[in-house]
C-alpha cells in the first residue's frame, strides 16, 4: 500500500486499518457509494468525483430533503456518503480529465459503476488507467455482469431483485412476490465489492500489482441464495415465498398475540421441548415429534402455537420465552430501533457536523475492532457526507503540491 495520502485541509485525521489507502470514487447512486463508504469507515481517504452542477444521482432522490431552501440535502445521499470528500469534474473536459488522471496516479483504488463501455468512450478505459498506475486496484460494479448474453443491461435494484429470484422468495405466499424493503441488491453489491477490494489490496501487498475486481447486482443476490440455492441445485426443489415462516424449520416465524406480534426461532429439538413444556403443548404429538415431521405438517403446528400465544400480551410472552430459553423478539419500527439502547451500545449511531445542516445523527458502521486485551480500537471520529464540490479547491491544491 502507498504511504498515507495527505488529508484535505479541515479533514479529521484518518485512523483505522485502511488509513493508508486512497480511493477515487467515480460511482454514483448506491452500490459503488456503499462500497466506498465501507472503505472510508475503516479509514480510507475517499475522494468522490461528481458531475458539476448536479452531483451524484442520489442528491436528487427525495423527498425527504432536509435543510434550508436552496441548500437542501437528500437523506438518501446522506445514507451512503459519510467520511468522504467531494470534487466536481466534467469527464468530457480535457482539463478536468487531467485532474482525474492526477488522482488516479496517486490512488490505491478506483471504484466505478458505469455501464460497460462508458469509461472507454470517455478515453478513461480501465486498461489504460492501470497502465498509468500498475498498482491500482479497480472495483467495477454492473447490473448483470460485464459479459455474457445480457452483460450490457442497465441495473437497478428492484429489477435485479426480481431477475435474481429474491422476490420469488419474499412475500406472503407464492402468488405475492415482494421486494425487500431496502435496496438489498445494491447494498450487497457494495459489500461484496468492498470485500473484493480488501482482498485485492492484500494480494497487491504480495505481488506489487493491482487487479480488477468485478461484481454485479445479479451476482450479489445469487451469492446470498444460501440454502435456497442448494435447495434447487442439489435437491431439485424450487423455493417459493412462505411468508413470515421458515421453509425448513418449524416453528420459526411470526405469531400474533393479544396486543401485537412476536417472533420465535425454534431451531433445535431441545428448543421445541422447552417451548412445549412452557406452554402446555405435547412435543411428541403425531406429526410434531421431529422437525421434518413439523415441516410436513407446518400448518397444524403453526396453528397450535398460534392458539396458545393468542391469549398472551406481547411483553409477558417475550419474558416467558426468555425465561425458558426460546429465542424470540419483537418486530420493531425504525424509530424504535434507533431509540433502542442496544442499538446505541453497538456504535450504530454516529454524530457528525454537517456544513449546512449542523449536527446530524447517522446510522453507523456495523463493524467494531478490539485489541487483544479487550480495548476497543474502533474508529470514533466520523465526517458528514460532503456538500457538492465541498473539497474541490483543497484537492486541486493538494495535487499541485505533490
Amino acid at each position: 500500500m502507498t504511504a498515507e495520502p495527505t488529508a484535505a485541509p479541515g479533514a479529521l485525521p484518518r485512523t483505522g486499518p485502511l488509513s493508508d489507502v486512497l480511493v477515487v470514487d467515480l460511482s454514483r447512486a448506491l452500490a459503488g457509494p456503499h462500497a466506498t463508504m465501507m472503505l472510508a469507515d475503516q479509514g480510507a481517504r475517499v475522494i468522490k468525483v461528481e458531475a458539476p452542477g448536479r452531483g451524484d444521482d442520489t442528491r436528487g432522490w427525495g423527498p425527504p430533503f432536509v435543510g434550508e431552501q436552496g441548500r437542501q440535502e437528500s437523506t438518501y445521499f446522506l445514507s451512503a456518503n459519510r467520511n468522504k470528500e467531494s470534487i466536481t469534474l466534467d469527464l468530457k473536459d480535457e482539463a478536468d480529465r487531467d485532474v482525474l488522471l492526477a488522482l488516479v496516479d496517486r490512488a490505491d483504488v478506483l471504484v466505478e459503476n458505469f455501464r460497460t463501455g462508458v469509461l472507454e468512450r470517455l478515453g478513461l478505459g480501465i486498461e489504460s488507467l492501470m497502465q498509468r498506475n500498475p498498482r491500482l486496484v479497480v472495483l467495477s460494479i454492473t447490473g448483470f455482469g460485464h459479459d455474457g448474453p445480457e452483460g450490457g443491461r442497465a441495473g437497478y435494484d428492484q429489477i435485479a431483485q426480481g431477475e435474481a429470484g429474491l422476490m420469488s422468495l419474499t412475500g406472503s405466499g407464492p402468488d405475492d412476490p415482494q421486494r425487500v424493503g431496502v435496496p438489498i441488491a445494491d447494498l450487497l453489491s457494495g459489500m461484496y465489492g468492498a470485500y473484493g477490494v480488501v482482498a485485492a489490496l492484500n494480494e497487491r501487498h504480495r505481488t506489487g500489482v493491482g487487479t480488477v475486481v468485478r461484481t454485479s447486482l445479479l451476482a450479489s443476490v445469487v451469492g446470498v441464495h444460501a440454502f435456497q440455492g442448494t435447495r434447487w441445485t442439489v435437491a431439485g426443489e424450487v423455493g417459493r415465498s412462505a411468508g413470515n415462516h421458515h421453509p425448513s424449520i418449524v416453528p420459526y416465524g411470526l405469531f400474533h398475540c393479544r396486543d401485537g406480534s412476536v417472533q420465535i426461532a425454534v431451531g433445535s429439538e431441545g428448543l421445541w421441548q422447552r417451548l412445549c413444556a412452557a406452554f402446555g403443548l405435547d412435543p411428541a404429538a403425531e406429526g410434531m415429534a421431529t422437525n421434518p415431521e413439523r415441516v410436513a405438517n407446518r400448518e397444524r403446528v403453526i396453528a397450535a402455537v398460534q392458539a396458545v400465544f393468542a391469549d398472551w400480551d406481547a411483553e409477558p410472552l417475550l419474558a416467558r420465552l426468555a425465561e425458558v430459553g426460546v429465542p424470540a423478539g419483537k418486530v420493531r419500527t425504525l424509530d424504535e430501533v434507533y431509540a433502542w439502547d442496544q442499538t446505541a451500545s453497538q456504535g450504530l449511531l454516529v454524530g457528525v457536523e454537517h456544513p449546512t445542516l449542523g449536527h446530524l445523527t447517522l446510522p453507523g458502521p456495523p463493524l467494531r475492532f478490539f485489541a487483544g486485551d479487550g480495548t476497543e480500537v474502533t474508529r470514533r471520529d466520523h465526517e458528514a457526507p460532503p456538500t457538492l464540490d465541498e473539497d474541490g479547491a483543497a484537492i486541486r491544491a493538494w495535487l499541485k503540491e505533490e
